[in-house]
Order: structure tokens, then C-alpha cells, then sequence
């Protein structure tokens, strides 16, 4: 059994790269039927945020890390060469450690947001729903919950708004200082855009302008704000009354193109215009950063933020990094002994049979002895037979690379011929069905 994950994120991708990567795009349970369908393992989780898009698997056999790989390019239909330098590969603890560092928020762009643990959470329930998680992953992830839970409860590293929204309110701030008195549009009605506009009264700006291609939503949000909502069709004019512009709509394709842009421009009379894309894929198209008196930045701009973030938090960052080993290390014991404690099992039983079945055979011979002498030589043998797995049994425990648990316990049991002395009864029964045949 082996623990693996691939996938991609700001750290790795550029975001031209993170929008052709995207699970949630067709849905996470299509996402995990498909991977079952190619067969690659017996447990699976994908996780799609803005982002990320990261697959975590139990599999048999080294190969279906690159299965994994392919499978993330085929299932987008990209080139694999085109995503394949951006791909990071983890394998056992290092799945726990990235997992749980994702869940407490110390591998988002701004570190500690909080939003990262509630889509790690949903990410776990489609899979969990569907049947495409078994032992080993309603372990890991359970782990990560908790380490999320204590990195947020323990120290201060969550304190305050930490989110990309709030990282976009401040690039604002930066560049236009005082927000007071400014008009402000923001495209788009989720959870992404409420975020920004929370920040935005805290800032007293002098209006916010909700626009989604769902009237309903929009409206609903502006309420919630105090602003007003309009409809799509009221774009243009509503872009060429904007101060400031953040979008972050769920759109596939870029919902502010160049030449839309261009005749708000015109009609704003040279005001300059801050456009804040924290879409993944990209709400605004890349080019109407080159328009005269428009400032464009999109979420990888927003890393000179996350910098001075991780500055304020360096003394709670190490708190919050200490929690996570913690919890890998807890992690890491639970999983090893999934190798090595059935292996340790029937490994005492076949000694244990060949002593009882030599002493059998022995036992026309001892019959002379007095029953205090067999039981000696009972005692004896016994004592040979600990002696003997002591030295084997403390070495296989005390690996700490997975992978070569898993080499030593193969190696005994075709060594010792264990596969019927109990281990696979005592392993089959935790391990999930497969997800092909789950699929059907």
C-alpha cells in the first residue's frame, strides 16, 4: 500500500497554467469517477481550490504516481509536457505534511487564511459520499482537520482577515492609500466576492456595486453589504463608474475583455481604473493591462502581501509548522503500523507453528522427562523464538521511510511464505474496495 499525491498550486504553476487545471470545473465527483474508471488505485480524494488541484491516492505499486500525473493531463485534455514541470509528487509522510500544512492554511498564498480548511473539508465529503475513500484517507484527512483545528486555536496565525480578498483590499490600499469616498464593483456573488466586500466596509468606501449573471445573488450579497446590485446587462456602464474593480466570478472564460474595458475607459475621461482579477480562471483578460490609465493585477500579484504576511507571523508560523509534525508524526506511526504490525503477527505465528510442530515431533523422545522438565524445555524454546524476533521486529518498527516498510514487510512475507498465516485477513478488511469497481 502506498500513500501518494500530485498536483499543482501557486508555488508551482503560474496561474495561465492553474486555469487549464481546474477539477471544479466539471465537478469533483466526475473528477473521481473518471480517476476510478482508469483504475490507478483503491482510495482517491481530489481538491480544487483557486489555487490548487491535487489528487490523493492509495495505490499498489510506485507506477501510479505517473499514472496519477497523466491522468491530471488527460482529464483537462492539455499536453502533458505542458504541466508535467509544474506537478510536485508526494509520497507517504510527506503526503501527510503537505496535506495538513494545505489544511491549516501554511501553504495558501496568504498564509492562514481560513477558508482553506472548509474547502478541504468539502473536498473530503464528495469523496467520502461517493465511496471513493477507504481506511487510509478518512485517516489522513481526519488528521489534517485536526491539525487545522489546532494550528487555528493554538496560535495566532489565523488572527485578523487573512484571506486573498483581504490581500487584494490591501495591493489597494497600496496603490490608491485612503479608500474612503471611492466607488467600488465587484463582479461576481460567492463566497469569494462576499469575502472582499466585508473588507470593503470595514474601509468605508463610498459605494459597492454587485453584479453577477444571477440577478438574485447579486441582490441577495447587496443586501448583505449595504450596496446595490445590477444586472449583467449594466456591466459597462456600472465598470465606467468604478474606482476600483475586483472580480471573482466562476466564469471558464474572461468576462471583461479588452475592448469592453476600453469603452468604459473612454467614458471615465481619463480617470485611471485599479482592477483587482482574484479568479482562477482569470476574469479579465491579460492584455487590458496595456490600456492607458488601467491598473490590472491578478492574484499572483498579490505575493509582495503574502511576504509582509509572513513577516507579522514568522514567530507564529514556527508554532503552527511544530503542530503540523506533531500531527505527521502520529500520522506516519498509524500508517506504518498498517505494514508492519500484521506482518510482526504472522511472522510470531509461523515461528511460534514450527516450534510447536518440532516439539511434537520430538515428543515420543521427551516423553522420559518429568513434567517439570518439559515444561522447561517448553520455556526454553519459547524464550529461543523471542530472542530470535527480537532484533527483526525492533528494526521493522523503528523505519521511518514508508516505502521501504513496505519493502522489508513484503520481503518477510515471501521470505516466510506469510500470506496465509493471517496477514492479508488482517489487512484486506481495512483496505477499500477498488474504485474501478466502485465506478460500475
Amino acid at each position: 500500500m502506498r500513500l501518494l499525491a500530485v498536483g499543482l498550486s501557486h508555488r508551482t504553476a503560474p496561474v495561465d497554467v492553474r486555469e487549464r487545471v481546474d477539477f471544479a470545473r466539471q465537478g469533483l465527483g466526475s473528477a473521481l469517477a473518471a480517476l476510478a474508471g482508469e483504475g490507478i488505485g483503491s482510495e482517491a480524494v481530489v481538491l480544487a481550490t483557486c489555487n490548487r488541484a491535487e489528487v490523493y491516492l492509495v495505490a499498489d505499486s510506485e507506477s501510479a504516481e505517473e499514472s496519477m500525473a497523466r491522468f491530471i493531463s488527460a482529464y483537462h485534455e492539455v499536453e502533458h509536457a505542458s504541466i508535467a514541470g509544474h506537478l510536485y509528487r508526494h509520497k507517504g509522510a510527506d503526503v501527510a505534511r503537505h496535506l495538513f500544512r494545505v489544511a491549516a492554511g501554511l501553504d495558501s498564498l496568504v498564509v492562514g487564511e481560513p477558508q482553506i480548511l472548509g474547502q478541504v473539508k468539502a473536498a473530503y465529503s464528495v469523496a467520502h459520499e461517493g465511496r471513493f475513500t477507504g481506511a487510509v484517507t478518512n485517516r489522513l484527512f481526519h488528521a489534517a482537520f485536526s491539525a487545522g483545528k489546532r494550528v487555528r486555536s493554538e496560535t495566532g496565525l489565523a488572527e485578523g482577515a487573512v484571506s486573498v480578498s483581504y490581500a487584494a483590499i490591501g495591493l489597494a490600499q497600496k496603490i490608491l492609500g485612503d479608500l474612503e469616498d471611492l466607488h467600488v464593483l465587484i463582479l461576481g456573488a460567492g463566497e469569494m466576492a462576499k469575502l472582499t466586500g466585508l473588507h470593503l466596509q470595514a474601509q468605508h468606501v463610498k459605494t459597492v456595486t454587485i453584479v453577477s449573471r444571477t440577478l438574485q445573488a447579486a441582490e441577495d450579497l447587496a443586501r448583505q453589504l449595504g450596496g446595490c446590485a445590477l444586472p449583467w446587462n449594466d456591466l459597462e456602464p456600472a465598470l465606467a463608474a468604478a474606482d476600483i474593480v475586483v472580480t471573482a466570478t466562476g466564469a471558464s472564460e474572461p468576462v471583461l475583455s479588452r475592448r469592453l474595458v476600453e469603452q468604459a475607459v473612454r467614458r471615465r475621461r481619463n480617470r485611471p481604473l485599479f482592477l483587482i482579477d482574484i479568479a482562477v480562471p482569470r476574469d479579465v483578460e491579460p492584455s487590458v493591462g496595456d490600456i492607458e490609465q488601467v491598473f490590472l493585477y491578478n492574484i499572483d500579484d498579490l505575493q509582495s502581501i503574502v511576504r509582509e504576511n509572513l513577516t507579522r507571523r514568522s514567530a507564529e508560523l514556527a508554532h503552527a509548522e511544530a503542530i503540523v509534525e506533531e500531527e505527521v508524526t502520529r500520522f506516519v506511526s498509524w500508517l506504518q503500523s498498517r505494514d508492519v504490525v500484521p506482518t510482526v503477527v504472522a511472522l510470531r505465528q509461523r515461528f511460534e507453528a514450527v516450534r510447536r510442530a518440532e516439539l511434537e515431533r520430538l515428543a515420543p523422545k521427551l516423553s522420559g522427562l518429568t513434567p517439570e522438565a518439559r515444561a522447561r524445555v517448553d520455556d526454553v524454546t519459547r524464550l529461543i523464538v523471542e530472542k530470535l524476533l527480537l532484533i527483526p521486529t525492533e528494526q521493522l518498527k523503528s523505519v521511518s521511510d514508508e516505502a521501504l516498510v513496505v519493502t522489508y514487510a513484503d520481503a518477510l512475507n515471501r521470505l516466510f511464505g506469510l500470506a496465509g498465516d493471517g496477514r492479508q485477513e488482517a489487512t484486506t478488511e481495512r483496505v477499500a474496495p477498488d474504485l474501478k469497481v466502485r465506478a460500475r
